[in-house]
């Protein structure tokens, strides 16, 4: 029987560097996150490994391969493995991200911007529609760390996604620190963009660190996942958390991984700060 997640339950990013500390010592987390693509074949070391955390944690599926926002038709074989794992270790979650990384068969290590039309709108909602009736199940979309924008955008971000939510009934995945990178890179203001999107939609919060890079012209924010909340952020999960304090929250952390008490630690500050805002 698949756990559940707590309303307003915190959780880590599972990572190969821990999985023996995972093994060895339980930890008080209320769910582990994924990234689905490591774990497609079932007879790797990694999914052994997941099989056993499944039965303690429970599970959310991050994807990151379908390429959604692509004109390319979905890989077929991809799709199959993902409704594998699913059907293995029944998540609570599955989401993706609102961006392409594919054309014409060739895949990029990249996750690409989407331009905010109705063209692609519809291209993207079609392609959740597919997802969604094969799984049988609802997933979370969400919204990328952007480093350019298109000319002309007949919509913003959290427009789109609004939208997309009506046309598919998909969920939404708010990553707070993909907000502000995008803003900042922008120069737009994240707590517009926060009060904007659909708060009823977001089932999920990631929370991240980013890079700054200097430049001749100015700073760029690079959302790299490899150090710690920044106070920016924290003050975005501040802002909606309390008004939908029941939604779940991911620490994501992909490069420099840390230790698992670094990790720990972060879901510490971000309970801290939920029952801070339910109290007040």
């Amino acid at each position: 029987m698949a756990l559940t997640i707590p309303q307003g339950g915190v959780g880590i990013g599972l990572r190969a560097p821990h999985f023996q500390d995972l093994l060895r010592d339980p930890i008080n987390t209320d769910f582990l996150e994924i990234h689905s693509e490591n774990y497609f074949n079932p007879h790797s070391e990694a999914s052994a490994v997941l099989d056993r955390l499944a039965q303690q944690y429970a599970i959310s599926c991050h994807g990151i391969g379908l390429s959604l926002g692509s004109v390319d038709p979905i890989n077929p074989l991809h799709l199959k493995q993902l409704s594998n794992l699913i059907e293995r270790v029944k998540p609570r979650l599955i989401s993706e991200h609102l961006s392409w990384s594919s054309v014409g068969g060739e895949y990029f290590n990249d996750l690409l911007p989407m331009p905010y039309t109705e063209q692609a709108l519809q291209l993207f909602g079609n392609k959740v529609d597919q997802v969604q009736q094969t799984l049988g199940r609802q997933i979370l979309v969400e919204n990328p760390s952007v480093y350019l924008t298109f000319k002309q955008p007949e919509m913003t971000e959290w427009q789109f996604l609004n939208r997309l939510v009506e046309q598919t009934q998909c969920g939404l995945l708010l990553d707070l620190n993909n907000i502000y990178v995008s803003s900042f890179n922008q120069g737009c203001d994240s707590h517009t963009y926060l009060a904007g999107i659909n708060p009823q939609a977001v089932q999920e919060i990631h929370l991240a660190g980013f890079t700054v890079k200097s430049f001749d012209q100015g700073e760029l924010l690079i959302d790299t996942h490899g150090s710690r909340v920044s106070e920016p952020v924290w003050q975005l999960y501040r802002q909606f958390i309390a008004q939908w304090p029941n939604v779940a929250t991911l620490i994501e952390w992909d490069t420099d991984i840390p230790s698992l008490d670094v990790l720990l630690q972060e879901q510490g500050k971000a309970e801290q700060i939920r029952s801070q805002e339910v109290a007040a």
